[in-house]
């Protein structure tokens, strides 16, 4: 079937504009192509990365990893606004959404799945959950970019396993780096997401703000009390950077003029 891939471009960002029923066609095409290829779900966090961080080299090889991959989807409703305001259209297709979607329409049944993260407790809970899917993890030790045996130790894993499917979530940037040279590695076969704390959600450990706030961009804020501790820098300090990127962004007269097309076979 022919249909088209189209991308949009905001904040130096190529967005498809793919609903989850399209990105599961086209991650099931990736996952039968010849060679490794990946996907990711940028957020207000992944894009201030993007712009600016701490370490040039990993700034740099975030950048990279996002020009390699074969998907980008838009992970949330505030950079969806933003976009808006800017004369840009984004559809939002969020990791945990779209892993929650893969897994309970049957789209990973009979096929190979690999966790790269999480821990020891998962496996037997998503194994229990979903009967039809071969589930195997690797667990990296914390810290994967400055262990370069722990790379290896994923690119030889995924390689020895030849999965499907492969879900990273051990983090950003650290997904998308390792992701990135999981395919410059020359892997075979396989598509892998890059999914944070998707897993944690489905499984109930952590709680998902409800439709409401979600609805209205204010997922954050929800997250925000939940895990103060853990998140106050990400949502009150490094976070509103984006407003001053959106506003420096080029502003278009019509939504969606900014994006090319491509054609795909699924």
């Amino acid at each position: 079937m022919l249909t088209k891939k189209v991308t949009t471009e905001f904040l130096g960002v190529h967005f498809n504009m793919m609903d989850y029923k399209e990105v599961a066609l086209e991650l099931d095409r990736l996952s039968r192509s010849e060679g490794f290829s990946f996907a990711v779900t940028p957020n207000v966090d992944h894009v201030v990365m993007l712009h600016e961080t701490e370490c040039e080299v990993i700034r740099k090889q975030f950048n990279e990893a996002y020009n390699a991959a074969a998907l980008r989807l838009c992970d949330s409703r505030i950079l969806q606004l933003l976009a808006k305001l800017r004369g840009v259209k984004l559809k939002v297709v969020t990791g945990s959404d779209l892993t929650a979607f893969l897994f309970e329409k049957g789209h990973f049944n009979g096929r190979k799945v690999t966790i790269i993260g999480g821990d020891e407790a998962m496996l037997p809970e998503l194994r229990r959950r979903f009967p039809h899917v071969e589930l195997i993890q690797h667990i990296p030790p914390m810290g994967v970019l400055k262990k370069p045996e722990a790379t290896q130790e994923i690119i030889d894993f995924i390689r020895t396993e030849s999965c499907d499917y492969a879900f990273f979530a051990i983090g950003a940037p650290q997904s998308e780096i390792v992701a990135n040279r999981c395919q410059a590695a020359g892997l075979s076969k396989g598509v892998s997401l890059c999914v944070g704390a998707s897993f944690e959600f489905m499984l109930g450990r952590k709680t998902r703000a409800p439709s409401w706030m979600q609805r209205y961009g204010l997922e954050w804020a929800f997250r925000l009390g939940a895990e103060p501790k853990r998140l106050w820098k990400r949502y009150l300090v490094l976070g509103p950077r984006i407003f001053l990127l959106a506003a420096n962004a080029p502003k278009y007269s019509a939504i969606g003029v900014k994006a090319e097309e491509k054609d795909v076979r699924l």
